[in-house]
């Protein structure tokens, strides 16, 4: 059997194989409600043959979207919208679908990437950002909100709401959002936290409030969602969040019964450094799954199946994620199966599509027509 293609657990939701599809922001919602693009996005990768999809950052509130056209889970239109796009998505496919939920802290209100993705000028519809810190992304911006103790507590609430939403819309899982410098990651980086009350300084009180988040969440969705994190696992800056901190916080994620951890990186300060190159962040993965016992998911420039397949051969992650890789070759997940001699599921309309060699490619699939 092939290792990519075998089943696995997160927590209490099963999965057929080893391949998600890794939240991608769209940028194309409506005052944070799913549209038609989502529609037709997320029915595509629903059916390229991965076991798990992973919905695109969505704000828990209106002033922690990255950018007008961000997804958001904050209010009853928000929910009734994507309640829309998952009747459709579910009628096509039986994938597992988990949201990732998130709040953009300091690098809110941005123009979207094909506008230039810098942060908005006031007079152009912005909004105020906060962060654990007054410190803007970059020199030239206009400085964050420091939050303060009643803010922290709307923000947990927050989430714990939003993650209510995911229940009632049926949805297997909740990623929580601490990478790629929003505001989770905002917490845990001393690039970006340099408060002094229980939040700031040592590395314990930089983790504090993510912990905390995930506590609530954890405990309010129940036993029947998974629940994990996406993090960064460095900073690529001296003296910013460093694979060590990584380890420890993803062994306090553990001790809590977090269900899986999806290791990225950077993303908190334009200075950092990064060489990249295939599978680039795959030892963050290994350094982490090493020391914990959870699922660990590892992302970033993995494109060839071969190399998906011995990932998890050599027990460097649970999980691979592709993101570009499937918006370029949305059937990603039947090539690599056609390559490493796994079956894939597809839905019965496509089965006839099967090259000459390959009819045992596709779950159940007959080669009968008429």
């Amino acid at each position: 059997m092939s290792e990519l293609f075998s089943p696995i657990q997160l927590g209490p939701i099963s999965l057929t194989n080893r391949v998600m599809v890794a939240p991608m922001c769209q940028y194309s919602a409506v005052n944070g409600n799913a549209t038609d693009w989502h529609v037709m996005h997320l029915g595509n990768m629903a059916m390229s043959g991965a076991a798990l999809l992973v919905l695109e950052a969505s704000a828990v509130q209106d002033v922690g979207r990255i950018t007008h056209g961000c997804l958001g889970l904050w209010c009853d239109d928000n929910e009734a919208a994507l309640a829309r796009v998952l009747k459709v998505v579910r009628g096509v496919s039986p994938i597992k679908i988990f949201v990732q939920l998130a709040h953009a802290g300091r690098k809110a209100a941005s123009a979207r990437p094909w506008e230039g993705g810098q942060q908005l000028p006031e007079a152009a519809d912005a909004w105020p950002t906060y962060a654990p810190s007054p410190i803007a992304h970059n020199a030239h911006e206009i400085p964050p909100i420091e939050i303060d103790a009643p803010g922290l507590q709307q923000i947990k609430q927050a989430f714990v709401d939003s993650a209510l939403r995911a229940r009632r819309l049926g949805l297997d899982g909740v990623e929580l959002h601490a990478a790629h410098g929003y505001l989770l990651h905002e917490f845990l980086s001393p690039i970006a936290n340099q408060r002094s009350d229980q939040y700031g300084g040592s590395l314990e009180n930089r983790m504090r409030f993510v912990l905390e988040v995930f506590e609530d969440v954890f405990a309010a969705v129940g036993q029947d969602m998974a629940v994990g994190v996406r993090i960064s696992a460095t900073d690529w800056v001296e003296n910013g969040w460093s694979l060590d901190d990584s380890i420890t916080l993803a062994k306090a994620l553990e001790a809590r019964g977090c269900h899986f951890i999806d290791v990225s990186s950077g993303g908190v300060s334009s200075a950092q450094k990064i060489e990249l190159k295939a599978g680039y962040q795959v030892p963050h993965a290994r350094a982490i799954k090493k020391a914990c016992g959870m699922p660990t998911i590892a992302v970033g420039l993995i494109t060839e199946p071969e190399h998906a397949q011995q990932i998890i051969k050599d027990g460097d992650a649970d999980m691979v994620a592709l993101a570009r890789g499937l918006l370029y070759d949305p059937r990603w997940a039947w090539h690599a199966a056609a390559k490493l001699g796994a079956t894939v599921h597809a839905p019965p309309q496509y089965w006839r599509c099967q090259p000459a060699g390959l009819r045992a490619l596709f779950d159940s699939a007959t080669t009968g027509a008429r």
